[in-house]
């Protein structure tokens, strides 16, 4: 079988076609036949040497996809069903980058019929994430809920599934005029434009001078500490994702002054109750319409160093996904 493949971390050149015998299945895991994809900064962050933990080339790069069964699903998955999934895939077993892939039954997702393989592909990491952190961060109906790059996966997940879920305010922001637009236009209507005002007045202008009861960053970097001083009273602020950078530098006022609290949150830390409620969530939301997974660009599967740069220096609005 085909497979994009890191033979060692040191950046886009690393990436090569290979071909690689077709996985086995073994107790409890699922051969997949894969249909596509999603393009994901970690896998960036992998492929750099940039993962904050000792992994093993050359690997296969990849942690979410979308797959039609072909052996091993049982009665819950039977041959032919489509189904989505995320997992250790990707960083610490081969990943999703391939034609055929053995993936545990527990992580798979049947895709619901209004999806497309190639819109799922690029559903679970975005939407289990974005779910899982505003249920850890207490979000309820009536809420405001701050998640920073509408364009970006995270930000765009947050933001729908907080709206869908009833929020006050569903709140995010870009540094792109045209995105700020584009959002506009696809009926995001809370995005704040940093190009013109800074993401705190922007909040504060939203909410009337409240500020935001959750925040869910996966950007890092100077935006985290804005963010930070966008919180309401006992706000509470999750940081996820670091796709600007790893460090940043926080006003302690910003914590102590509101009482607020700031938290991290590991997806793959996440016990797989965790995982089934969230998606327990999410697929109805999914079939309703109610969320809907944006697709900026596909890429065909020997592409995937282009699609890797086109998603980390194109900073595109919605997914990047691979069609195998």
């Amino acid at each position: 079988m085909r497979a994009m493949r890191a033979e060692t971390f040191n950046g886009y050149k690393e990436l090569k076609l290979v071909d690689l015998p077709k996985p086995a299945v073994t107790d409890g895991k699922v051969l997949l036949r894969m249909t596509a994809a999603g393009v994901t900064p970690l896998d960036h962050t992998i492929l750099s040497g940039k993962f904050p933990h000792h992994l093993k080339a050359p690997l296969v790069l990849g942690n979410e996809g979308a797959g039609v069964v072909e052996e091993g699903g049982g009665t819950a998955f039977p041959a032919g069903s489509r189904v989505m999934f995320f997992g250790p895939y990707g960083a610490f077993e081969d990943g999703t980058y391939s034609e055929w892939l053995a993936v545990r039954k527990e992580d798979l997702c049947p895709i619901p019929d209004n999806i497309d393989d190639v819109s799922a592909a690029g559903i679970p990491v975005a939407y289990l994430t974005a779910q899982v952190a505003l249920t850890r961060a207490g979000f309820r109906a009536g809420k405001t809920v701050l998640a920073p790059a509408i364009g970006g996966s995270i930000g765009n997940a947050v933001t729908q599934l907080a709206r869908a879920l009833g929020a006050k305010q569903a709140m995010s922001s870009t540094t792109n005029h045209a995105k700020a637009e584009q959002a506009k236009a696809l009926g995001f209507n809370e995005v704040i434009d940093t190009s013109l005002e800074k993401l705190g007045d922007g909040v504060r202008r939203i909410t009337g001078g409240y500020g935001a009861d959750v925040v869910i960053d996966g950007i890092g970097g100077d935006v985290l500490s804005e963010a930070l001083g966008a919180l309401a009273l006992e706000g509470s602020l999750t940081t996820l994702g670091y796709s600007a950078s790893r460090t940043t530098t926080i006003d302690v006022t910003n914590l102590i002054v509101p009482q607020a609290s700031i938290r991290g949150l590991n997806m793959f830390a996440q016990p797989q109750a965790v995982k089934t409620e969230a998606w327990n969530v999410i697929v109805p939301l999914l079939k309703s319409g109610a969320v809907k997974p944006i697709v900026a660009k596909t890429f065909p599967l020997a592409e995937a160093a282009d699609a890797l740069r086109y998603l980390v220096v194109g900073r595109p609005f919605g997914r990047v996904v691979l069609t195998i």
